[in-house]
């Protein structure tokens, strides 16, 4: 998947990188953040979209083979946040009104187990993450 920052404070960019690590490593179902959207088939937004990042994120999403994915990662890019963005005037809405959202992965941020079982779900894997200790 490539993963995009539209306007976060970082919060899910760190959740979502801890789902590499060992105990929940997301690459042993083929999934891992990819350099380019055309290597990609899936794309993971997080934060709320500013307007400077609206066409940066339709050019990705543009340049994905399909079929193609979208997910909308942590309350900023689902429009339930304003994220860092003290202007609303600077936002162009959440990841849907850019992009059609395929999922939604709820949280402030998500937990890594959030992120792992909401992906794997959306790919279609029949046996969920273990659950949090």
């Amino acid at each position: 998947f490539r993963h995009v920052d539209a306007g976060s404070c970082n919060g899910c960019e760190h959740e979502l990188a801890a789902t590499a690590n060992p105990f929940y490593d997301l690459q042993r179902f083929g999934l891992d953040v990819v350099a380019s959207p055309r290597h990609a088939d899936a794309l993971v937004v997080s934060g709320a979209v500013t307007k400077r990042m609206a066409s940066p994120l339709l050019r990705a999403y543009e340049a994905m083979p399909e079929p193609r994915l979208v997910v909308a990662l942590g309350d900023c890019a689902r429009g339930h946040g304003h994220g860092l963005i003290a202007d609303p005037a600077e936002l162009a809405g959440p990841a849907e009104a850019i992009l059609p959202v395929d999922l939604t992965i709820p949280g402030c941020p998500p937990s890594p187990q959030r992120i792992a079982n909401g992906l794997l779900e959306a790919l279609d894997f029949l046996t969920p993450m273990p659950s949090d200790r």
